[in-house]
């Protein structure tokens, strides 16, 4: 793709829908609300709202939350299961290990596809691939006209070591078409080729739990660009930090289940290696979740065991995919305000969302939300939300925690500040999650706060984290779109293959690594991708000999052979004392191999922003801000865009812009460098 073509993300957030646009060498920003009904009609009004000639656009990069929504809401298809005879219970019997040992009234989560649901089939393969009970395919069929006249279109296809030899489940498809070829079917062995029964069979069924939605939400947004003129390439956010064609993206949607926050956590990796810094803690606050992330030595943590919904009193339910490993909480600046019946102020997780959104919005919300705390507070200014285009209603702010102030005997402004209080000590135990408790020291890392109300909170957050200081970049408020538009295509491939790793087994391990290879190739072959710009990075999991669980350690890009084995080795043993803070001479093995094939995309380009000018210039006004228990202070507020480089500016101050505002707090500095990033310190 050449380099001068027009660009588009849109990313879909709870509250706003936003718009990042790169043509000409410049970038065009656009906000719209989130239209749940229909999030196509948000994304086109983002377009609109962005002046976009669509026919011009070359790729459009899609980040969205159908995927999760759906998951989370229970919104999905029902799902029928083929699993191996015996297997039916797989799902029940779970992990079996409680995440709160001392919770009496713990219970198992509810699997998406209930008993009644599952048909068994037999049929047998055992661990090393090796044909034990030939696939019983009248029962297959008896079973797909079971599904069809049950009314199930989604069917989910899970056998025992189908990763090893999947012809069981190819031919299984083969004959449910034969039976029932409207259905959705997805075979467990397509998404991973990893071991662990429960995690790949609860993967294929939330595939197929969100096929039919993610299916025909991307088929209608695809036919109304095209009705707009949209002629160019088009591909969704996935959640491991790479893009995917749309027609992929249909196949297998569940990788799209974090496809928004992903885009913030690459941009900010992006912003560290700028500034020089590659160690890095993304925080983005958008309008109904905060999420956070851990970048080192430059790269995104991606883990391949990812768990939705969970919580230190429940384990969620497992995704065998690769994820960007991403803490998410419920606090946004929609997020509503509550008290317990234990007379404790709570925010969250439940959100005003877009509709009707905070009261201040004027739409018709009339629960109180962390957006009107931030108002009555002064830290918002109510005649430039979204840089005008909204006013803000004070009263109605006012009128929403009136019920808050009055639960504790206290002034409205006091009831506000007890919400901001809640929600940034929830979001500071969110990023305490993914640095102090994983072992990080945040002094050694910089904080890079996007989203539309992340700068507001991040003075407040960095400090309580102790990072070395806390970046805004440029165009926070549209971060995560601008951070898809840095990404590459990506697709992974693994393949569970236990034994030992050594010398002996150099030549073994390299078979397995030619195939990967070859498979990522053809993967490739159909998607205008030229095999030569592929580039392919091979990493094994490994474990000492009698453990349970494995340390994922690069292999070298060149032969796999005894010397290459050796050097693994070493590298496994020190990123072992890393992260468990021991080693030992014991023996190792190879439980996964695993290969990841990226094709690059172009990027924006991201050059220096020196600006010339007085500081001064950029002042729009003063205005009394309420920072708590540092005092209510009369705070210079500047427009961003006016800001020369090199300023530096003394606390308290606000810095606003069209799709965000920054705080500034009592002794801290703020700064500006060349290329247009805020500095707190």
């Amino acid at each position: 793709m050449p380099q001068d073509t027009t660009r588009v993300a849109v990313d879909i957030g709870g509250t706003f829908t936003d718009l990042v646009a790169v043509r000409d060498g410049g970038l065009t920003l656009a906000k719209a609300s989130t239209t749940p009904s229909n999030f196509a009609g948000g994304v086109l009004d983002a377009v609109e709202k962005g002046d976009l000639s669509l026919a011009s656009v070359d790729q459009f990069v899609h980040g969205t939350t159908v995927v999760i929504n759906a998951i989370t809401e229970r919104t999905g298809e029902a799902t029928a299961l083929l699993t191996t005879e015996g297997f039916r219970d797989v799902l029940d019997v779970t992990r079996a290990n409680r995440p709160d040992m001392f919770n009496y009234q713990y219970e198992k989560p509810e699997p998406f596809v209930p008993r009644r649901h599952r048909w068994e089939v037999p049929e047998r393969v055992d661990q090393a691939g090796e044909p034990i009970q030939p696939l019983d395919e009248d029962a297959v069929r008896e079973a797909a006209r079971e599904i069809r006249d049950a009314g199930f279109d989604t069917v989910a296809v899970s056998y025992l070591h189908s990763y090893e030899n999947p012809e069981h489940e190819r031919r299984t498809r083969e004959l449910v078409e034969e039976v029932h070829p409207d259905a959705y079917v997805t075979l467990s062995h397509e998404l991973t080729k990893e071991y662990r029964e429960y995690e790949r069979t609860n993967t294929a069924v939330l595939n197929s739990y969100v096929r039919p939605i993610a299916d025909e939400y991307l088929d209608t947004l695809a036919g109304q660009l095209g009705e707009r003129g949209f002629d160019g390439n088009t591909y969704a956010m996935k959640s491991n930090a790479g893009t995917a064609s749309f027609a992929e993206a249909r196949r297998r949607p569940v990788e799209m289940v974090e496809s928004g926050p992903v885009g913030g956590v690459y941009g900010s990796a992006h912003v560290g290696r700028q500034l020089g810094e590659p160690d890095v803690v993304s925080f983005d606050m958008g309008g109904t979740t905060a999420k956070t992330s851990v970048v080192q030595d430059g790269e995104v943590t991606i883990d391949t065991d990812y768990w939705l919904e969970s919580s230190p009193r429940d384990e969620g339910y497992p995704l065998k995919i690769p994820v960007v490993d991403i803490v998410e909480i419920g606090a946004g600046g929609g997020s509503i305000a509550w008290v317990d019946r234990g007379g404790s102020i709570n925010v969250g997780p439940k959100s005003s969302g877009a509709d009707p959104g905070p009261a201040c919005y004027g739409r018709g919300g009339t629960e109180p939300t962390v957006t009107d705390a931030n108002l009555l507070t002064g830290r918002l200014n109510p005649d430039y939300f979204l840089g005008g285009d909204m006013s803000l209603d004070v009263d109605a702010a006012e009128t929403a925690l009136e019920p808050l102030a009055d639960a504790f005997d206290t002034s409205v402004r006091e009831a506000a500040h007890g919400v901001l209080r809640v929600v940034n000590s929830n979001m500071a135990n969110a990023l305490k999650q993914v640095s102090i408790r994983r072992g990080h020291d945040p002094r050694d890392f910089v904080m890079v706060a996007s989203g539309g109300a992340g700068p507001l909170h991040a003075g407040t957050l960095g400090r309580e984290l102790g990072v070395k200081e806390t970046v805004v970049p440029r165009a926070p408020g549209q971060f995560s779109a601008w951070g898809m538009l840095m990404t590459d295509l990506r697709k992974d491939f693994a393949r569970t293959h236990v034994l030992p790793f050594d010398a002996d087994t150099a030549d073994e391990v390299a078979g397995i690594v030619a195939e990967l290879e070859a498979e990522a190739r053809d993967a490739y072959a159909t998607e205008d991708v030229d095999e030569d710009d592929l580039v392919l990075e091979r990493s094994v999991d490994l474990r000492y000999a009698g453990q349970e669980h494995t340390v994922n350690t690069p292999l070298g890009d060149g032969p796999v052979d005894a010397s290459e084995v050796t050097s693994t080795i070493e590298r496994f043993h020190e990123r072992h004392e890393r992260t468990y803070n021991f080693r030992l001479d014991d023996p190792c093995e190879v439980v996964n191999v695993r290969l990841t094939a990226s094709a690059p995309m172009p990027k924006p380009e991201v050059e220096s922003v020196v600006t010339d000018g007085d500081p001064a210039d950029a002042i729009k006004d003063t205005r009394e801000v309420d920072f708590a228990t540092e005092g209510v202070h009369d705070a210079r507020v500047y427009e961003r865009d006016a800001l020369p480089t090199d300023t530096r500016i003394d606390g308290p101050a606000v810095v606003e812009e069209p799709a965000c505002t920054t705080l500034v707090h009592p002794g801290q500095t703020l700064s500006v460098d060349t290329f247009g990033h805020l500095h707190i310190s």
